[in-house]
């Protein structure tokens, strides 16, 4: 006598109906929960630029600041041309001049990035200050000084961080790299509260000393790269 169908075949239909349910709410669950910053910046891995920030084929950016208040609403995160954004901390200038070729030349030294503190700008050492110094050069103020307009032109709180390379130091006012990029950082600090009067509530510093660095330290060019003050416009809330 031949067999019938099995009357509970259905049951196997119906699981995978619920094994895909279950794996769609799973998915709106997670994606509800997401951060947009983050998500944005995963992203921008796939697309090969990640980095690089460039909007200027969405509007005219002529300042620093502006910069900021576009990345703040803006959909894409990707940057093209960090060359761009260096030119926005040059101050404005009618014609050009030595000072502002020799600008220029510092602007180079300069790197600008996103990630998921913020927009972080990296100033490496020796154009903030001399070896073994916590003393801002004067030459850099008026780089300093876009930076300030931006903060008073936006809400971001503002991080800063000093970073050395792993050479140990230890002299009568630094007593070792954590000390001297700790006080890097609360330079930058004095200019903004003391010279340019921001209030300090948005502000925090802070002195990583050799434990973050950008490139391993097996050469000259490695630590100078890896002796930084990162000022960073935190990503908003």
């Amino acid at each position: 006598m031949a067999e019938g169908p099995d009357p509970n075949a259905w049951m196997v239909t119906f699981a995978d109906l619920v094994m895909l349910l279950l794996t769609f709410f799973v998915l709106l669950l997670t994606m509800s929960s997401m951060d947009e910053k983050k998500l944005k910046t995963a992203f921008n891995h796939f697309k090969g630029a990640t980095g690089v920030l460039n909007f200027a084929e969405y509007m005219k950016l002529d300042t620093f600041s502006d910069f900021i208040k576009i990345h703040k609403d803006i959909e894409s995160t990707v940057v093209v041309d960090s060359d761009l954004l260096k030119d926005l901390l040059l101050p404005s200038k009618g014609e050009e001049s030595q000072a502002t070729e020799k600008l220029k030349y510092l602007a180079d030294s300069i790197d600008i990035t996103d990630d998921e503190r913020g927009i972080v700008i990296t100033f490496h050492e020796d154009i903030l200050f001399d070896a073994g110094e916590a003393v801002l050069k004067k030459h850099i103020y008026p780089i300093l000084d876009s930076i300030v307009y931006a903060i008073e032109s936006n809400p971001n709180d503002i991080l800063i961080m000093g970073h050395t390379d792993n050479i140990p130091i230890k002299t009568k006012q630094y007593r070792s790299n954590y000390e001297l990029s700790l006080f890097r950082s609360i330079a930058v600090l004095k200019y903004f509260l003391k010279d340019k009067h921001l209030s300090s509530n948005r502000f925090s510093v802070g002195g990583y000393g050799p434990s973050r660095p950008l490139h391993p330290n097996d050469s000259p060019k490695n630590r100078a790269l890896n002796r930084r003050v990162e000022i960073i416009f935190k990503h908003l809330d």
